[in-house]
């Protein structure tokens, strides 16, 4: 292999560090430990990368993750070997399951323990194989630039996803004269970009044989930052757009051809368009269970366009008829420049958009609880819209999707895929980081939030303005709701009958705080979320509050419950 000298001795972990500084990184996470120490001496003094220091592996991971999310940028985390490694999992799960382009370094034992049960070793490489992208364990030092220049390529092109490079102690302090050649050859990893232009023209003259058209918007338009080119996409032909969880922001919610999110807590017009389109086009959707319940009638009537990054996801849930592997803006790109056939969906828009005005979402106000669903109303109200939302898992994730009204590609910052809880504190940080001068909301469940609020001591240390609202229902509120639903109301270990009290806790970070329990005060309460400090805002709701409409897993999509309809 051919190598190329350097101008003096560089140690391994200098050469992570030059590597990733080269290749724009400018922000890592991390945690320190044993295995990883030669790394961190070499971060103590090092210029030109900021260090986060997280309180936890999980948080770490979690917060690259938000960074990335948040930015399109590549998250990088570091953690030791053996616990510090097993923690940082389900943070690399979720980012696999949500596309999120990461770089995770995992300390090791030194090479001659590897096998034999050294002091915290544990086989990360076989851990995580499916639950990454790709993942290397380096065994030479002259190799470090090579692996991380390859890593980085793997993780931010094609569907984007986490890369784990498990890095051994000594191989990290070793210094070299030389290193290997960093010129990326992978035969076997040529992700298709450009969509066949012949099977978008099929598309577009099929626009032309149906009534029924629906555009499906998935995370894969606002990865692609396709978001200009599908609302011109949408207006050229008036088509009417749905989007999953994390295709919000793909369209504005105001915009008129926009019916709203679809699937298990959808609005009720757009899941009735996608019980009744005869023709689908999904940009960048996998088509899961939270919004296909039941795959055997979904779109059992309708023809099936299916564009994505990932030729994997086409026709592996649903039966697709015109299969588009590609980047979803060249995509959209080369549907604008098709010749345009002749159409009239006048008809079809009608009825969508008297869907939406028939059964809008809605809720009852209460004399003595906080309505959720108005707090992130007004929330929304004082940020003109513009705020970067994320979200812990649970019933405010799915609040937080129906009423705050987006606006912009990664906009919404949630976990989809995996649901993970203590999701929230983490990758709002991350994303505050990636986006210093933006606004940045919080909304997190009591049960979430005592995942992860150690990474709260964070806020104060990097000057971090988040606002953490946190809804407080004394409850695991969405595990609740299937146990009142499905499970005759027996409520086995979802309600906290002893809890902290939290605005201690914030007192004890040094955050300002506060409590909200009057719906008579609410609107000016929220109002101190303008303010430019960290702060945790605990809000008072009922523990009998759902979220509502609601279709039941295995159940289709215009069999709903909840669905209040207008006068």
């Amino acid at each position: 292999m051919k190598q190329t000298k350097l101008d003096a001795p560089r140690s391994g972990s200098l050469l992570v560090l030059d590597t990733l500084k080269n290749l724009g990184v400018d922000t890592i996470f991390g945690y320190p430990g044993g295995a990883v120490l030669p790394l961190y001496d070499a971060i103590y003094d090092y210029d030109g990368i900021q260090h986060i220091l997280a309180r936890h592996e999980q948080g770490a991971t979690h917060e690259a993750e938000g960074y990335a999310k948040s930015s399109g940028k590549l998250g990088v985390a570091i953690v030791t070997s053996g616990p510090g490694a097993t923690n940082a999992i389900t943070a690399i799960a979720d980012a696999n399951s949500d596309s999120v382009p990461m770089l995770i370094f995992t300390g090791q034992v030194a090479t001659p323990g590897i096998g034999k049960d050294a002091f915290q070793e544990a086989d990360i490489i076989g851990i995580t194989m499916p639950i990454t992208k790709y993942n290397y364990q380096i065994r030479e030092t002259e190799d470090i630039p090579r692996v991380i220049t390859e890593a980085v390529h793997i993780a931010t092109t094609g569907r984007p996803g986490p890369v784990v490079i498990d890095l051994p102690k000594n191989i990290a302090a070793k210094e070299v004269e030389v290193i290997n050649d960093t010129t990326i050859v992978l035969p076997s990893y040529q992700p298709t970009l450009e969509p066949n232009v012949m099977q978008l023209k099929k598309i577009v003259d099929l626009l032309a044989k149906k009534k029924r058209p629906l555009i499906l918007a998935g995370g894969g338009i606002n990865y692609a930052t396709a978001n200009a080119e599908l609302v011109a996409f949408a207006e050229k032909y008036q088509i009417p757009v749905v989007a999953t969880l994390l295709g919000l922001g793909a369209m504005p919610t105001a915009h008129p051809l926009f019916l709203g999110m679809g699937g298990m807590h959808g609005a009720y017009a757009a899941n009735m368009a996608l019980a009744e389109t005869d023709f689908l086009i999904n940009f960048g959707s996998r088509f899961d269970d939270r919004l296909a319940s039941n795959p055997t009638k979904f779109l059992k009537n309708a023809t099936v366009a299916h564009i994505d990054i990932d030729p994997a996801e086409i026709g592996k849930i649903v039966k697709t008829h015109l299969p588009v592997v590609g980047d979803a803006k060249l995509a959209i790109k080369a549907l604008l420049a098709t010749e345009q056939p002749k159409t009239n969906f006048a008809q079809w828009l009608t009825q969508v958009q008297e869907n939406v005005k028939k059964a809008p979402y809605s809720f009852e106000a209460e004399p003595e609880f906080n309505k959720p669903q108005e707090v992130i109303k007004l929330i929304g109200e004082i940020t003109k819209g513009d705020a970067i939302i994320v979200t812990d898992v649970g019933q405010h994730q799915m609040w937080t999707a129906q009423w705050y009204p987006y606006q912009n590609n990664r906009q919404l910052i949630t976990s989809g895929g995996l649901g993970t809880m203590g999701f929230g504190i983490p990758a709002a940080i991350g994303a505050k980081l990636a986006n210093p001068d933006k606004n940045v909301i919080l909304f997190v469940g009591d049960g979430g939030f005592q995942m992860t609020n150690q990474e709260l001591a964070i806020l104060n240390g990097y000057n971090l303005a988040i606002k953490v609202i946190l809804f407080n229902n004394h409850s695991l509120g969405m595990v609740r709701q299937w146990q009142e639903s499905f499970y005759e109301e027996r409520r086995s270990q979802s309600t906290f009958d002893l809890e902290p009290n939290f605005q201690l806790l914030a007192e004890a970070y040094g955050i300002k705080h506060d409590k909200f329990l009057d719906p008579a005060t609410i609107a000016d309460d929220l109002k101190i979320i303008t303010e430019d400090v960290p702060m945790v805002l605990e809000v008072g709701i009922s523990q009998k509050e759902q979220v509502y409409p609601m279709v039941p897993a295995g159940w289709h999509n215009d069999e709903m419950l909840g669905v209040k309809f207008n006068a």
